[in-house]
């Protein structure tokens, strides 16, 4: 914190954690001071390409914010609770709302490429399993042992979300968000496992990023980018393509939109 707070005197109302593809969340903030992952202690640097690797602190429309561009995953060999380090650290510098994005693959049929997924729930399936960041001992000026979970996204910030996306031109969607740690793909039958218990949309972040907000009271808007559909079925042809980089190109081009509903939402939830 020490760092951060040597380089700007801003301090940030909102946090934001910009998913693959989508680190143009953070490009251009005003007054935005840029410090490299490698350049915070305890930071953990993120490896996959589309993550930028840097914290942007500055204005996005007239509100002092935090952009985490890119973050760290279990699949790189991270502990859940390494993975959470910049939330608890935005949260420190004084961020009481969190906006997290993602890319995501569509299990929902209704869902399509470019769509932009409103969280109103999660299935944290590495969680439920023990890779929970609070596990170990329990700070308790931060938050609780047992902190609920019952309304992880903040209800009454979901609507300002939605109307906020509608209004860049974005197609917006409503549902649950799956968790599996990854770096594989899902089969087919982990596709229908996933959605017959009920996951519209599935990835491979933001879950433990959502446990430690809420663990210290922050407010939670979780918006995924549906990159891809999943298959259901095995295609009855061999092969396949490149599926990250139909992720990044996906969230290339929905990201321009994307960066004005987030500077429109960051803005009502500074007058909420």
């Amino acid at each position: 914190m020490a760092v951060v707070r040597a380089a700007t005197e801003l301090r940030p109302e909102v946090a934001i954690v910009a998913g693959s593809g989508l680190s143009g969340l953070g490009a251009d903030l005003d007054d935005g001071v840029r410090l490299p992952y490698d350049t915070l202690p305890g930071w953990p640097a993120s490896t996959v390409l589309g993550h930028a690797g840097e914290l942007v602190v500055g204005r996005l429309g007239g509100v002092v914010v935090a952009v985490a561009r890119g973050r760290a995953h279990l699949y790189e060999g991270r502990t859940a609770y390494d993975t959470t380090f910049g939330v608890r650290l935005m949260h420190a510098l004084g961020a009481r709302t969190l906006i997290v994005t993602n890319a995501a693959g569509g299990l929902n049929a209704d869902f399509a490429p470019g769509d932009v997924m409103v969280i109103r729930d999660h299935l944290y399936l590495p969680g439920m399993a023990g890779l929970n960041p609070l596990v170990g001992p329990n700070d308790d000026a931060v938050g609780p042992r047992f902190p609920s979970m019952l309304h992880a996204y903040t209800p009454d910030l979901r609507p300002i979300a939605r109307r906020c996306l509608a209004d860049a031109g974005l197609a917006v969607r409503d549902g649950v968000y799956a968790m599996v740690a990854g770096p594989s793909f899902e089969t087919p039958s982990e596709a229908r496992y996933l959605h017959a218990i009920g996951a519209d949309a599935v990835g491979m972040s933001t879950c433990p990023e959502v446990v430690a907000a809420r663990h210290a009271g922050m407010r939670v808007v979780g918006l995924s980018v549906i990159t891809n559909l999943v298959p259901i079925q095995e295609p009855h042809e061999v092969g396949g393509h490149d599926l990250h980089a139909e992720v990044l190109e996906t969230g290339r081009v929905v990201a321009e939109r994307l960066v004005g509903a987030v500077a429109e939402l960051v803005r009502s939830i500074a007058r909420s």
